[in-house]
């Protein structure tokens, strides 16, 4: 589950990578560092997205939605029935299905807590990148730029990630693994500077009175 989560907000943080891969196309270098610009000028953003992952060699096919918000360091993740909190201090896994909720400290559980600085160390490990391929879908220019691991040890193969040329917001993702397992992330909607408090990204407890609280020391 932890990977599922991982891979889902890879692509909100993926514009952060500009400084820490080595071999730069300045030209996609350029269009990352708009991608991040363009975020960073929000207070805050919503996204919906479609999360698919297929592998036709092992009859494999999923497929999934889901929403993250993000405010400065803090978010909130809904997928697969779980939702995640981060208050910039704890992270509070919901499991409606299980009615029980799970509560770590930040520092105490960096392995599985998603947040902007554990992306950025994941991509501390290297990759080079380079503008691909330019496409027309539903009238959006959707630019590419294409991820390849500098570890050949990596499991994964290559990433695309598509911009729209117009916004420069994210359009999607689409990760392959050595193993020809196809991993993609769509956005289907992007909201942005929303009327949101700290609070919303608080865990209330009262809500939670029948669920099982785990708490991770």
């Amino acid at each position: 589950m932890s990977k599922l989560f991982k891979r889902v907000v890879f692509i909100f943080f993926i514009s952060l990578v500009t400084t820490y891969a080595q071999n730069q196309d300045p030209e996609a270098k350029l269009l990352l560092r708009d991608v991040k610009s363009k975020i960073n000028s929000y207070k805050n953003i919503r996204i919906s997205f479609k999360y698919s992952l297929e592998n036709k060699e092992e009859n494999i096919s999923q497929e999934t939605e889901g929403k993250v918000t993000l405010k400065e360091n803090m978010y909130t993740l809904e997928i697969l029935g779980i939702k995640r909190i981060f208050d910039g201090h704890n992270l509070y896994s919901i499991s409606y299905e299980d009615e029980e909720v799970t509560i770590s400290n930040y520092e105490n559980d960096e392995e599985n807590t998603i947040s902007p600085n554990n992306m950025l160390s994941f991509f501390n490990q290297g990759y080079n990148y380079t503008l691909d391929i330019e496409q027309n879908k539903s009238g959006l220019l959707i630019q590419y730029i294409k991820f390849t691991p500098i570890d050949s040890k990596s499991e994964i193969k290559y990433i695309l990630l598509g911009i729209e040329k117009r916004t420069k917001h994210i359009h999607n993702l689409i990760e392959i693994g050595k193993n020809n397992t196809k991993t993609t992330l769509s956005v289907t909607n992007f909201d942005y500077n929303l009327p949101l408090k700290n609070s919303d990204f608080s865990f209330n407890v009262s809500k939670y009175s029948n669920f099982y609280i785990n708490k991770i020391d």
